[in-house]
C-alpha cells in the first residue's frame, strides 16, 4: 500500500467516497472489484472514528429481537458467520454467558413489544432467554459456523462461575464473534481494493475544502497543506457520525443523523479475568441496559454507554462513564470491586444512528439505509451511508456497491460473500496446519511465527520476507515486538502520523504497553522512513503523548 496516494491538479473517478470508516472502507473494497476506479478519502486515519471504538464484537444482535427487527438479526448473524470465514484471523469465536436471575421475567413486555405496544424490558428471565436463543440459533443455520446454544442450570453455572451474583439461577450460553483487531481489518479492506483496481487510490489526512468551478472538488491534504481538484461521477458519503456535517461542506442541507456516544474501557483486574473464563458476559444491569465484560489482549474489556450527542467531535469517555461501567461489573461479580486504578486505557466512538428526536437511544435501530440527495447545481448524485455496524458492513457495501453500480451502467462481476479478506486468505485452520505455515516462515521460531500469523494472518509471509533483508532486533522498550516489524508498517502500511503506527496499525496501546518509551523507540524507527525531520518527528511524539494522554482516565486523588 503506498504511503500516500499521489494527485495530479485535477483528476477524475467514477466514484469518490468520503470517509474510510468501515463503511468506507468495505465499500471501497467490493467497488475496486468490480472494476470502479474509486478514491477514498478521510479527515483522519483509516477507521480512526467509530470503527475504532466499537465492542468489538462480531455478533447476530440478539438484543434486536426486543425491537422486532428480526431481518437485521438474520441478516447480522449470517454475516458474522461469514466474517468467521473470510477473516479467520482477527474474527474469532467467543463463548457467551447470558445470566438470568428468574426464570418467567420479562415475558409480558416481549409479548407487548411483539404484538407493537411499547414497554420496558427491564429483566430477562431463563425462558424468554430460551426463547431468543432457538431463533437465534435457527438465524445462523443458513451459513453455520458456530455450534447451537446450551443452557447451565444453577448447579453447571455454580460450578462454572462461582463468583456470579447468589441470586442468578441459570444462563443461555451461545457463541459469538469478537474482531480481535479491528482496525487492521480495516486497512486489509483498503489494501485489497487497491490491488484489485490500479486506479484506485486511498488518501487520508484529507479534507473537502471545497467547492471549485463546475463539478469539481478541491481536496486538501491537512498534512502537507496540499490542495488539488478532484471530479466523480458519483459521490459516497461515508463520514459516519459526521455525515450531516460532510453534506454542509457540499452544500447539502441535510438532517439524516442522531449519532449515540458508546465508551468502553479496558482494565488490568486478574480477579475479573480468572471469573470470566474466557467467556463473555453479556448481561442485563438494574437500569434495563446490556452490558458486557469479556477478555481482551490478556486485560477485560467492559462497555458500553448509549448516549445521545450532538457533536461528534466532543465525545470522550467521561469520568462518570467509566464508574458506571467498573460499576456494572460488581452487579453479576459483587465479590469484585473495580476502581479507576484498574483503567489502563479507555476509548469512546458516536454511532453513526438514524436522526430519531425523543426516541430512547437503546430503542433506535441499528440496521443501515442509503440516503439520497444532489450536490447542488449539479447533476452528481450523494449517496449518504446510515447506520450499520460493524457485523453487517459487508452486506451494507454491497448494497451501496449494487446501487452504484446501476448509476454508472455496469454489472457486478465477484460476490464478496465468500471471499477472504487480507491475511485471512489461505489461513491454516488447525494447529497442524498452524505449525506447517509456521515453518515456512524460517528461519524465525516457531513459537515467533506462530505469533506474527496470530497478529497478521497470511501476511506474515511478507513481513518475513522484510524482516530477512533488514536488520532486525526486539525492541528495547516492548520486545513482543521488532525493529524490522515496525519499519515494515511504516513502509507498507500507509502510516502518516505516529499515532496511526501506535493505536490503530498495531494493537501496542490496547495491550496495555503504550509507554513513553515505547513512544520514542517507534518515532526513532519511523522518522527516517516516514521523512520526519527532528521537529516533525517530536510533533509526532508530543501528539501520540497527548492522544494517549486523552485515553487515560482521572485517577482518584491519594486521599481519595
Amino acid at each position: 500500500m503506498p504511503e500516500q496516494a499521489k494527485m495530479s491538479a485535477h483528476a477524475h473517478y467514477s466514484v469518490l467516497i468520503i470517509g474510510a470508516g468501515i463503511n468506507g472502507c468495505g465499500t471501497f473494497r467490493d467497488l475496486c472489484l468490480q472494476g470502479v476506479d474509486c478514491l477514498l478519502i478521510d479527515r483522519g486515519d483509516i477507521c480512526c472514528g467509530a470503527s475504532a471504538a466499537p465492542s468489538r464484537l462480531i455478533h447476530g444482535g440478539i438484543k434486536y429481537l426486543e425491537t422486532n427487527e428480526f431481518r437485521l438479526v438474520r441478516e447480522s448473524a449470517m454475516e458474522r458467520n461469514r466474517l468467521l470465514r473470510n477473516a479467520p484471523h482477527f474474527v474469532k469465536a467467543l463463548e457467551t454467558v447470558l445470566p438470568a436471575r428468574s426464570w418467567l421475567a420479562g415475558l409480558t413486555p416481549a409479548v407487548l413489544n411483539f404484538l407493537g405496544f411499547k414497554a420496558k424490558l427491564k429483566e430477562r428471565g431463563a425462558l424468554l432467554i430460551e426463547i431468543g436463543l432457538r431463533i437465534y440459533d435457527a438465524y445462523s443455520r443458513k451459513v453455520q459456523a458456530l455450534p447451537d446454544h446450551r443452557f447451565f442450570n444453577t448447579a453447571t453455572l455454580r460450578r462454572e462461575h462461582p463468583a456470579l451474583a447468589s441470586d442468578i439461577i441459570a444462563a443461555g450460553v451461545y457463541y459469538e464473534g469478537r474482531v480481535t483487531h479491528a482496525e487492521r481489518l480495516g486497512l486489509e479492506l483498503v489494501q485489497d481494493g487497491l490491488a484489485a483496481c490500479s486506479t484506485s487510490r486511498a488518501s487520508t489526512y484529507t479534507r473537502v475544502a471545497g467547492r471549485a468551478d463546475g463539478q469539481m472538488l478541491t481536496l486538501e491534504d491537512t498534512i502537507s497543506g496540499t490542495t488539488y481538484k478532484v471530479s466523480a461521477d458519483v459521490i459516497i458519503n461515508a463520514g459516519g457520525a459526521w455525515i450531516d456535517k460532510v453534506n454542509a461542506g457540499l452544500g447539502i442541507s441535510s438532517a439524516h443523523m442522531g449519532g449515540s456516544k458508546g465508551s468502553h474501557v479496558i482494565v488490568d483486574n486478574k480477579d475479573l479475568i480468572a471469573a470470566l473464563k474466557d467467556r463473555m458476559m453479556y448481561f442485563g444491569t438494574s437500569d434495563g441496559r446490556f452490558n458486557l465484560a469479556y477478555p481482551f489482549f490478556g486485560n477485560a474489556l467492559i462497555g458500553a454507554t448509549d448516549i445521545a450527542i450532538k457533536d461528534p467531535d466532543q465525545a470522550i469517555c467521561s469520568v462518570e462513564e467509566t464508574d458506571y461501567m467498573l460499576a456494572s461489573v460488581s452487579e453479576i461479580f459483587p465479590g469484585i470491586k473495580l476502581s479507576r486504578r484498574d483503567v489502563i486505557l479507555t476509548y469512546c466512538g458516536v454511532r453513526p444512528l438514524p436522526r430519531s428526536d425523543g426516541v430512547d437511544m437503546g430503542s433506535v435501530s441499528r440496521d443501515h439505509a442509503i440516503a439520497r440527495d444532489i450536490v447542488p447545481g449539479s447533476d452528481i448524485p450523494v449517496l449518504s451511508l446510515i447506520g450499520g455496524k460493524w457485523t453487517t458492513f459487508r452486506a451494507f457495501s454491497e448494497q451501496t456497491c449494487d446501487a452504484v453500480l446501476s448509476m454508472l451502467g455496469k454489472t457486478r462481476k465477484i460476490s464478496t460473500e465468500d471471499l477472504p479478506i487480507g491475511g485471512g486468505r489461505d489461513y491454516p485452520r488447525d494447529d497442524m496446519a498452524r505449525d506447517a505455515f509456521a515453518e515456512t516462515l524460517q528461519p524465525l521460531s516457531r513459537d515467533r511465527a506462530r505469533f506474527l500469523l496470530e497478529r497478521y494472518g497470511t501476511q506474515a509471509r511478507a513481513l518475513q520476507s522484510f524482516m530477512a533483508r533488514t536488520d532486525d532486533r526486539p525492541l528495547a522498550s516492548l520486545p513482543g515486538y521488532s525493529s524490522a516489524e515496525i519499519a515494515y508498517i511504516c513502509t507498507h502500511e500507509n502510516v502518516r502520523r505516529l499515532a496511526d503506527l501506535l493505536l490503530r496499525r498495531t494493537a501496542i496501546a490496547m495491550e496495555g504497553l503504550l509507554s513513553p518509551a515505547v513512544i520514542h523507540e517507534t518515532a526513532a524507527i519511523a522518522a527516517p522512513i516516514l521523512k520526519w525531520d527532528e521537529l516533525r518527528k517530536t510533533a509526532e511524539i508530543e501528539n501520540a503523548e497527548a492522544e494517549l494522554a486523552r485515553r487515560r482516565v482521572p485517577q482518584p486523588s491519594a486521599g481519595g
